[in-house]
């Protein structure tokens, strides 16, 4: 057995299985899980229509690197969301993935070079996958603290230069998992300016890009920022997006790297021996949600009716407010996070993640400590009553 293995530690939803092991929620209340990011929002019927016509192509192998059609398609999407002055190469900048969960976790593995001491850097608190990524790429991870001061994103300046001098990979994640943080267009800048001068790849995991509260405010990505300083090449940059969030279909994992022509050449080799080809039922489908926006629109609204009803029935019995972008509600909590979801999901039968669970202690704080995750997921009507026993359980505190 890889003894790396025994560095993973427990994932967030084990370690929440455990605290609510024995515990009997009311059984006249109905269950509510805004624990989990998956999107409860109904799949576009024309994305599975196109998944079932293409069914015949069971038939045959895909090709690792996917088919032209749809590297053109996501191409082409690249360049319209961030006005990019050219379309990616569809033939070297983009590589369909198996969502982007594997991908963030398999690059680490292709591109860190483990006999030179390496540390991959992540936002803190962060999606646990770049930590196992790191360990088991050999690396040590190093937590770059994020606060309520800093409008949970990382103080880069605060970084050693030894660290930086050891840095191999940066995972960003803009908009932010579980904070809805999103990084601007001369933060990025100055990051791609440091991997320049220190020698490291930047790994943006831009999978919630399209779910944000304003129409005329969309997050800013790392290709756009890159070409806006001149790098056109996307020299050390890799961008990963999903079509999970943005179109509902999570169980369809489908979405992309794009980027530095070199980083991706190497990386459709490693995955050729990883043998993690997109079908082509899944290609096909992808392409077709690629090419149509109007239902990525209509997914934004649906989240922004629910945020604007959720923040006013929480606000005035919690810390909370809708973040810039993502569907994630971040609020402080009055008592220690474990017990706030332990107790809330005892009391009214609700699920949310503790914010200790989704960070690390670094430099003497966990960051995600007395904050829960609320992932509005589910439908209009079942958020707001969600919401208002998050605020009876809330009153219960202070009686």
């Amino acid at each position: 057995m890889n003894p790396d293995i025994n560095k993973l530690q427990s994932y967030p939803f084990e370690k929440l299985a455990a605290l609510h092991q024995g515990v009997q929620p009311p059984a006249g209340l109905a269950s509510t899980n805004l624990a989990i990011g998956e999107p409860k929002h109904s799949p576009p019927s024309f994305i599975a229509e196109e998944m079932i016509t293409h069914l015949h192509g069971l038939g045959r192998y895909p090709a690792t690197r996917g088919g032209t059609i749809l590297r053109q398609a996501i191409a082409d999407w690249l360049q319209r969301r961030y006005k990019l002055p050219l379309s990616p190469d569809p033939e070297q900048q983009i590589l369909p993935v198996n969502g982007t969960r594997e991908a963030l976790f398999a690059i680490a593995q292709a591109l860190v070079d483990r006999s030179r001491r390496p540390l991959v850097m992540m936002p803190n608190p962060f999606y646990q996958i770049y930590e196992g990524a790191a360990l088991l790429a050999r690396a040590a991870p190093y937590y770059l603290n994020t606060s309520a001061t800093s409008h949970w994103l990382p103080d880069f300046e605060a970084v050693p230069e030894a660290a930086w001098q050891r840095c191999q990979l940066l995972y960003l994640c803009t908009p932010s998992n579980p904070t809805g943080a999103v990084m601007d267009s001369a933060q990025l800048a100055t990051l791609l300016q440091l991997a320049e001068r220190h020698d490291f790849v930047i790994a943006s995991d831009e999978c919630y890009s399209e779910i944000y509260l304003d129409e005329q405010a969309a997050p800013v990505g790392l290709l756009q920022a890159a070409a806006a300083i001149g790098n056109t090449t996307f020299h050390r940059c890799l961008v990963f997006h999903s079509l999970s969030k943005r179109s509902n279909v999570p169980g369809m994992r489908s979405g992309f790297v794009a980027g530095d022509a070199t980083l991706i050449k190497n990386f459709l080799r490693y995955r050729t021996y990883h043998g993690c080809a997109m079908a082509p039922y899944v290609q096909a489908a992808s392409t077709a949600a690629w090419q149509d926006e109007k239902h990525v629109h209509d997914n934004r609204q649906r989240y922004r009716e629910k945020f604007t009803a959720v923040c006013n029935i929480l606000s005035p019995a919690l810390d909370v407010s809708a973040p810039p972008a993502s569907f994630y509600l971040w609020p402080k909590t009055p008592v220690d996070d474990t017990r706030f979801a332990s107790e809330l999901y005892a009391q009214q039968n609700i699920t949310v993640l503790p914010g200790s669970y989704l960070s690390r202690t670094s430099q003497g704080l966990n960051p995600g400590r007395n904050h829960v995750r609320i992932a509005l997921v589910a439908g209009l009507e079942e958020c707001t009553r969600a919401a208002r026993q998050i605020c009876e359980y809330v009153e219960t505190l202070y009686n």
